[in-house]
C-alpha cells in the first residue's frame, strides 16, 4: 500500500512539472502580488530546502522581503532526505523545496504536504574540478585513476542518486574517498584540495566558479533531477508560506532561478 501511494505521489509530481511550466502563466502579475490573492502577508516563513537551491533561495527571500514589508524569510537549506526526515518528526516550517520527487514523497506519503507539489526547477551533474582543471579531466573514465580523490554524495540524498545514475550509464566505476550528505559538502572538499574532483550540479559549480571548473559529461542527461516545492500541511504560516511559493512559480522568481544555471521544468 505504503509503495502503490509513492507511486501516485512521484506520478502526480511528474504531472505537475508540466502544469508547472504552462500554468504559471500570469508569473508577471504573480511576481507583483507575491502574496497571490493580493492580501498581505506577515510575520516569518520558514523555507526548507535542498542545499543546491541556497544561492537563488536567499535571494529570492531577500527580494520576497522588499515587496512584503513585515515578512521575514528564514532558510534551512540541508540535503533533501534529512530535511523530509526532520519535517515527518514534526519541525516546524512552512515550505519545502526538494532536489527530487522521491524525497517530496516522502512528504507526501505522510500527509504532510498540503495538496501536490509542483516541479518548478531542474539540474543535472557535472564534473567539479579546481580551477584550471589540473589534471585535465574531461569525463568520468577520468576519475578512476588508482591516485584519483574523488567526492560524490550518499546515494539516499538526490544529488547522490543522480551519480549512481549517471555512473552506470557510462560503465563507470568509482572508489570515491567521501560520501557526502548535500552537495555543497561535496564541493567544499574541491575547494579546500582535500579531493581532485566532485560530481555536484552545474548551478554549484557555477556558484563557486572562482575556484572550481564545472566539466561537462554527456551521462548527466539521463540523470537530471527535477526539483518540487510545496506549502506544507502543518506550516506555521500558511498565507506567508502560499506566497511565498506563489513567488517562487512566479516570472520574477524564475528568472533569479534561470541566471543561477537551473533549467526550466
Amino acid at each position: 500500500m505504503r509503495a502503490g501511494r509513492s507511486r501516485t505521489a512521484l506520478a502526480a509530481v511528474a504531472v505537475l512539472a508540466v502544469l508547472g511550466s504552462t500554468g504559471c502563466g500570469g508569473g508577471d502579475e504573480a511576481g507583483r502580488q507575491p502574496s497571490g490573492g493580493g492580501g498581505a502577508v506577515d510575520g516569518t516563513v520558514t523555507v526548507f530546502a535542498a542545499a543546491s537551491l541556497t544561492e537563488p533561495f536567499r535571494q529570492l527571500g531577500k527580494d520576497f522581503e522588499r515587496a512584503n514589508p513585515g515578512v521575514r524569510v528564514t532558510f534551512s537549506f540541508a540535503g533533501s532526505s534529512a530535511l523530509a526526515t526532520q519535517i515527518n518528526q514534526g519541525a516546524p516550517a512552512d515550505v519545502f523545496a526538494s532536489a527530487a520527487p522521491a524525497n517530496m514523497a516522502v512528504v507526501v506519503d505522510a500527509g504532510n504536504a498540503e495538496g501536490m507539489p509542483t516541479v518548478f526547477v531542474r539540474n543535472q551533474l557535472v564534473i567539479a574540478v579546481p580551477k584550471g582543471n589540473p589534471d585535465g579531466v574531461t569525463r568520468l573514465a577520468d576519475l578512476t585513476g588508482p591516485d584519483a580523490k574523488v567526492a560524490v554524495c550518499a546515494e539516499q540524498v538526490p544529488c547522490g542518486a543522480a551519480a549512481k545514475k549517471a555512473l552506470d550509464a557510462a560503465g563507470v566505476r568509482l572508489s570515491p574517498v567521501t560520501l557526502e550528505q548535500d552537495v555543497k559538502a561535496a564541493l567544499s572538499k574541491v575547494r579546500l584540495g582535500e579531493v581532485d574532483a566532485a560530481l555536484v550540479y552545474r548551478t554549484d559549480a557555477r556558484a563557486a566558479a572562482a575556484d572550481v571548473d564545472g566539466i561537462e559529461f554527456p551521462e548527466s542527461t539521463v540523470a537530471i533531477n527535477d526539483y518540487p516545492i510545496t506549502v506544507l500541511e502543518n506550516a506555521p504560516n500558511k498565507p506567508g508560506a502560499q506566497a511565498f511559493v506563489t513567488y517562487v512559480l512566479s516570472d520574477t522568481g524564475r528568472a533569479v532561478l534561470t541566471a543561477a544555471g537551473f533549467q526550466a521544468p
